[in-house]
């Protein structure tokens, strides 16, 4: 690692003054000689956020711990969504999927230490207090993967420090009038006389929430050109507690080597309650078919689930020699999922029918890499290695209706083993060319096999991937602090598990009755079901970026990118031939569909505010506009636009520590415009805009305690989702949403 400048500087003014001072004294009469020894001396420093950016060679964006606890945010997609690029799903102020350049859907690869975790593993099960740093980047590495055709977000967790820390965290917050209190302790100290160190880190909170949701479905028929429309509106609220463990042991073993083990553990355990009335107009006439609303006006659901994830991570660096390096890493993982929900319908408060269905999940996973690296002259490296891992999944499903079984699922079996194995090598060559270029060129292969067993229902699923990459740095001069990137990349994204083997999920709407063949359903209400015969998308792209960095720091860019994806993967609704009715239904399924291109220009500016404006404050100011367009081919514009992509995001924000007052403020304001997709030939989907603001203030008590106070979605807005549906004899409307509220926290933390 480097060394600051400024360190080394004052170490040689000390050293002189030194050698002044003692040339100044009258030199005494010479002593008997006495042998002296020189003490070794080490300047540590650490790498800036910033300057870590700026020395990479492929396109990354660093996140550490002081940009980190800025906000305060509960959760790790809170600071995620201030970033260039990134969007998330779900309501404002509510977190959801994290996805990079506005493509969802697993455009985006998630690791966590630089290993994707087991199915059904959140961002929003780790707390922010567990994190060390958040590497983003925009354009996939041999060594990191290529699933990440829109970039790769890696969360590196906390990390065993030489000092004895204590850090404890006290919050209450508050939404709607429901309490989450949470309580969070880390500690760091060292052990033993090798060099051993110590990370761990505990949090305990408790989520409250409280839903409002309304819904409306318009149905033309088209022949007749009579309209009739279903009206939903209903509450729903959850309570769950959650314990989260990480730690870290880290030793020496002599010269350079290392051993550290790292594990993680989860556990969440609530229930739920939802109820909604329903109504149809106009009401059906006696004997006409059976419609949405016609059979129960009134749902009533309660469940429960309780969940456990375990993750165990070692890693092993051997120094070989001066310039060879071997690591090694290995990891275990075990989850365990329970879930229950019971389903009552009604109609003029008579039961109509009833609905148990209770899930267990056992998922099982392991890692283990090596890789091999060397340094050669001219600041030359070679990097290699071996990836392995698997996971496997058992999951039982019982689904009673009126206290039966439900015909329509017993052909599939209520127990289905499904597993994944992933194998990759890869090789990487990076290199400089004098002070001013830098190059990297990278070859990986990937080959992933799924597997799934159930009763009359087996899939395999096997599918090999090359990928090669090429990055590049050009500065304008040695001491530059202007660059230009260019990266010429192709990345892959495979489907998921539940794509390739779910079984059918019979909408409750359009329910079978007990040991007869399911009847008809409609565009809106379709069944859901994988697809065994999928395969990969592959994405060639380019990026090319801007980068000038700042005296006082912070960084001015500009970035264009663009993706051509071949082998398209979407759910497409269309009539099909069921083996459990006879007739066909609509089936919502996954298909490889066709090809798409998307591009778009992410601009950042961080900085301080002194930088561009003499005598004014030193505010620090982070904002970031991305723009984002694409295409999709065989569906008519002009919003044939990739799923969930909206046509850009833009951040603002700030924040300021007062001279006269120990005290920090800051805001920040997301914005992400409504969109409109052309989903299929048939559908059309549409979801409102999203603006959500956030502030806080930060109360510096003593130099171990502080005081924050902080908002997040201060300006409330309803949140809707839509679409429209066109079949050759109907045209179907529907809309949904609700309202959302600020979420309010107080916050004390104290070192010790």
């Amino acid at each position: 690692m480097k060394q600051p400048s400024h360190l080394l500087i004052l170490a040689v003014i000390a050293v002189t003054s030194a050698h002044a001072e003692t040339s100044a004294v009258p030199t005494p009469d010479p002593a008997p000689a006495k042998k002296e020894s020189l003490q070794r001396v080490e300047v540590k420093g650490v790498a800036s956020d910033d300057s870590l950016r700026r020395t990479s060679t492929a396109a990354k964006i660093v996140i550490g711990r002081e940009e980190i606890e800025r906000f305060g945010d509960s959760t790790v997609g809170e600071v995620l969504k201030r970033l260039p690029g990134v969007t998330t799903g779900g309501r404002p102020g509510r977190g959801g999927d994290i996805r990079m350049r506005g493509m969802g859907g697993g455009y985006t690869q998630i690791l966590v230490n630089g290993e994707r975790m087991s199915p059904g593993f959140s961002l929003d099960q780790l707390p922010p207090d567990q994190v060390e740093r958040i590497e983003i980047m925009r354009a996939p590495t041999a060594e990191f993967g290529a699933r990440a055709v829109a970039g790769t977000i890696n969360v590196v967790l906390r990390e065993a420090l030489q000092k004895r820390i204590n850090d404890f965290r006290f919050a209450l917050s508050s939404e709607r009038g429901q309490l989450r209190p949470h309580v969070g302790w880390t500690r760091n100290d060292k052990f033993g006389d090798n060099g051993g160190a110590y990370n761990l880190t505990l949090n305990a909170s408790q989520n409250k929430r409280i839903d409002d949701f309304e819904s409306s479905a318009t149905t033309r028929d088209l022949r007749t050109g009579q309209d009739s429309s279903l009206r939903t509106r209903g509450q729903s609220s959850s309570d769950n507690q959650s314990v989260n463990l990480g730690g870290r042991l880290q030793w020496k073993l002599g010269g350079a080597d290392t051993l550290s083990v790292q594990s993680f553990v989860v556990a969440s355990k609530g229930g739920f309650d939802n109820a909604y009335r329903q109504s149809l107009s106009p009401t059906p006439a006696p004997g006409a078919p059976v419609q949405p609303g016609s059979r129960f006006d009134q749902a009533l659901t309660t469940g429960d689930n309780q969940q456990t994830m375990l993750r165990l991570n070692s890693q092993w660096q051997k120094r070989i020699d001066d310039d060879t390096k071997l690591e090694l890493r290995g990891g275990i993982g075990r989850g365990q999922s329970d879930s229950h929900s019971f389903r009552r319908e009604l109609r003029s408060t008579v039961e109509t029918r009833n609905q148990d269905d209770t899930t267990d999940s056992r998922d099982a996973s392991w890692s283990l890499n090596t890789k091999l690296s060397r340094s050669l002259q001219n600041e030359h490296s070679l990097v290699g290695g071996f990836e392995g891992e698997g996971s496997t999944r058992d999951q039982t499903r019982i689904s009673l209706q009126n206290g039966l079984s439900r015909p329509e699922l017993d052909e599939f079996g209520d127990t289905l083993i499904a597993s994944t194995r992933r194998f990759a090598a890869y090789a990487q060559d990076e290199w400089s060319v004098g002070k001013q270029w830098a190059f990297y060129a990278g070859l990986r292969g990937e080959t992933i096999q799924v597997r799934s067993t159930a009763a009359n229902y087996a899939v395999s699923n096997r599918a090999t991937v090359w990928t090669p990459l090429l990055h590049g740095v050009w500065k304008f001069d040695e001491k530059s602090r202007d660059q230009i990137r260019a990266s010429l990349t192709r990345s892959y994204r495979s489907p998921n598990l539940n794509d390739l083997i779910a079984r059918p999920n019979i909408n409750s709407q359009y329910p079978c009755a007990a040991n007869q063949p399911c009847g008809a359903n409609e565009a809106n209400y379709p069944d859901r079901t994988g697809n065994p015969a999928l395969k990969p998308e592959l994405a060639t792209g380019i990026d090319i970026a801007y980068e000038n960095f700042l005296s006082k720091g912070g960084v001015l860019s500009a970035s264009f990118f663009a993706r051509r994806i071949s082998g398209l993967m979407r759910t497409v609704t269309a009539l099909e031939d069921v083996s459990y009715a006879n007739v066909q239904r609509w089936v919502a399924r996954p298909r490889n569909i066709g090809n798409a291109t998307t591009m778009g220009l992410e601009l950042e500016a961080k900085f301080r505010l002194d930088e561009f404006i003499a005598d004014a404050w030193p505010i620090n100011v982070r904002s970031n506009l991305s723009l984002f367009r694409s295409r999709v081919d065989g569906i008519p514009g002009p919003d044939n636009t990739l799923d969930q992509q909206p046509r850009g995001t833009a951040n603002l924000g700030a924040d300021y520590r007062l001279r006269s007052l120990p005290l920090s403020l800051g805001a920040s304001l997301n914005v992400t415009p409504a969109t409109t997709i052309q989903q299929t030939l048939l559908q059309q989907n549409r979801a409102s805009r999203k603006v959500v603001s956030d502030a806080f203030a930060l109360w510096i008590v003593n130099p171990t305690t502080q005081l924050r106070v902080s908002a997040t979605n201060l300006s409330p807005l309803d949140y809707a989702t839509g679409s429209v549906i066109a079949t050759p004899d109907k045209l179907i409307s529907s809309e949904s949403g609700g309202r959302t509220f600020t979420l309010w926290q107080l916050r004390l933390e104290i070192k010790v």
